[in-house]
């Protein structure tokens, strides 16, 4: 299913696709492409709260978004997702935002025994393989036209996995009241799907960069803050307590320390969708200045 907020006429730049889109980093992705004259499409599986996404971006941006529900860990739904995006025009960029979180983490380390395999699976369809079906949807048309950007979003979980913490996904040590042995915290489910994506990045890059596709992998090292508007009830409760397909890194602390703006992440999506051809970046690894192991 897809609405259509804002102006009539798509921008003749192309369409800006932003999979796995929440109040957080991606929000902020799409309200910057958006800004930049792009007709942004943005998917996500909660079509009601992605819908209210886009009227905010239109409004504000004077920008025409669309809403298109997606669910990454099914091949249909992304087959039928990107037929509205691709109905729209030609994709020019790609952003892959989108993960499985876990239940809510427990007080102390999880056993490996204790990872369900759906859980474990789930992880892996919507880290990894859901972003082989997205990238597949778009790599045709961007080699037909000679150019294209495609982002995918990684996280410490993408460099390293701690034993003993399955089920932590996104704790971070820099954050204020959080009990964490370690700032790297990736377990079995996200680690092996993020760890998963890093390694197709690198093998579309290699294969894609000289038809002149841009394969770019952004490693974030923290907890995102919400975006302008967003409140924290929306930003903990739905991506932390409901385990949706968004997967966003959420904090309710603005501003506290190794906590990330999402508004200066996306600036840096665009940046490296704007680089020279001859400069480009293949894997970036951003952390806040604050963070205490930086």
């Amino acid at each position: 299913m897809m609405r259509s907020m804002g102006i009539s006429c798509p921008s003749p730049r192309g369409i800006a696709a932003i999979v796995g889109v929440g109040p957080n980093l991606g929000l902020s992705i799409a309200r910057k492409f958006a800004h930049e004259g792009y007709t942004v499409a943005i998917l996500a599986r909660d079509l009601g709260r992605l819908s209210r996404f886009a009227d905010e971006i239109a409004r504000e941006e004077k920008a025409q978004v669309f809403a298109i529900r997606i669910d990454c860990s099914e091949s249909r739904s992304v087959r039928e997702a990107f037929e509205g995006v691709l109905s729209l025009g030609f994709v020019e960029v790609l952003v892959y935002n989108a993960y499985q979180p876990p239940p809510p983490p427990p007080a102390a380390a999880t056993s490996f025994q204790e990872v369900r395999v759906d859980s474990f699976e789930k992880s892996l369809a919507v880290s990894t393989v859901g972003a082989f079906h997205c990238a597949q949807q778009v790599l045709p048309g961007m080699v037909d036209r000679g150019k294209g950007t495609i982002l995918f979003t990684g996280c410490s979980a993408s460099l390293t996995g701690i034993a003993g913490f399955s089920q932590l996904y996104y704790l971070n040590l820099m954050c204020e009241n959080t009990a964490a042995p370690n700032p790297f915290m990736g377990g079995d489910e996200t680690g092996c799907g993020k760890f998963a994506l890093r390694a197709l990045s690198q093998c579309l890059a290699k294969e894609f960069h000289p038809h002149g596709v841009h394969v770019a992998h952004v490693i974030i090292h923290g907890l995102v803050a919400p975006t302008r508007g967003a409140t924290s009830a929306t930003t903990t409760t739905t991506s932390l307590q409901r385990g949706n397909s968004v997967g966003e890194q959420s904090s309710g602390v603005v501003g506290g320390e190794g906590i990330m703006d999402p508004d200066a992440l996306a600036q840096t999506f665009w940046h490296l969708h704007v680089q020279d051809r001859n400069a480009w970046t293949q894997e970036m690894d951003l952390r806040s200045s604050s963070a205490r192991f930086f």
